[in-house]
């Protein structure tokens, strides 16, 4: 499957106070490494946008975008899609990005929504993915307000649809530290909750599929006993297969 990641990245701008004096450091991260790399070891050509480089050059016409057969969306907020530098700054007109993906799935793509601070609704609303069009091909409704559930306990995702293709002898499986919070939607499958709150949910929407995974692919939610888990490579593979009916 030729898949296309947008997000997971960030920039950290420090204030250290040291007394009377203060100075600041910047650092700019990724958190895509394992899931690309698991994704690449199973055979599957991966373009990975960062959110930087995401609002000026993730596909802006349904051709381009259609070069891929299943788009990833982790921690990227729907204003990273709908406002490109030339209509940001020069106010220019671009095409709706969120509305692209939405005809994607419908004509036959495959999109997975990751949980983390800037996807589905997100820290203080600000991923701002309810209402949108995006949310129309989902497996779950979104809340209109911040929907994360912090969980540093640990909790543990119950399996209810073991015998789905993409979970098929996934066991063992790993706590977390977080999720996000949404509503299961009439006609969606759940494959695995948290309490009463969905966890994986797949989708058959149009011609295409779509899927939730509500917590990270990795650090900070997804703890480092999840990155070692023998069940993570086989995951994303059979949720890429899944997405793209090659599964």
């Amino acid at each position: 499957m030729r898949v296309l990641i947008a997000g997971e990245s960030w920039m950290t701008h420090s204030i250290h106070v040291k007394g009377f004096d203060s100075f600041t450091t910047s650092s700019y991260h990724e958190g895509v490494g394992p899931l690309r790399k698991a994704l690449q070891a199973t055979g599957h050509p991966v373009t990975y946008l960062p959110n930087h480089r995401a609002a000026d050059e993730f596909p802006l016409s349904a051709a381009d975008l259609g070069a891929f057969d299943v788009v990833i969306l982790s921690d990227i907020g729907v204003n990273t899609l709908l406002l490109p530098d030339r209509t940001f700054s020069a106010s220019e007109r671009t095409a709706n990005r969120l509305v692209l993906l939405r005809d994607y799935v419908k004509g036959g793509g495959g999109l997975l929504m990751m949980g983390g601070y800037l996807t589905f609704q997100g820290i203080d609303g600000k991923a701002g993915y309810h209402g949108t069009p995006v949310e129309e091909v989902l497996p779950v409704i979104l809340q209109s307000s911040d929907d994360r559930v912090e969980s540093p306990e640990g909790v543990v995702p119950e399996i209810v649809g073991p015998s789905h293709p993409i979970l098929q002898q996934l066991s063992g499986w790993p706590h977390f530290l977080g999720y996000n919070r949404a509503q299961l939607k009439p006609g969606a499958q759940l494959l695995a909750k948290v309490g009463q709150d969905p966890f994986i949910a797949v989708m058959e929407c149009g011609k295409g599929r779509s899927a939730i995974f509500a917590s990270d692919c990795g650090p900070h939610w997804g703890p480092s006993a999840f990155l070692a888990w023998e069940g993570y490579q086989p995951l994303w593979d059979r949720l890429v297969r899944w997405l793209g009916r090659a599964l």
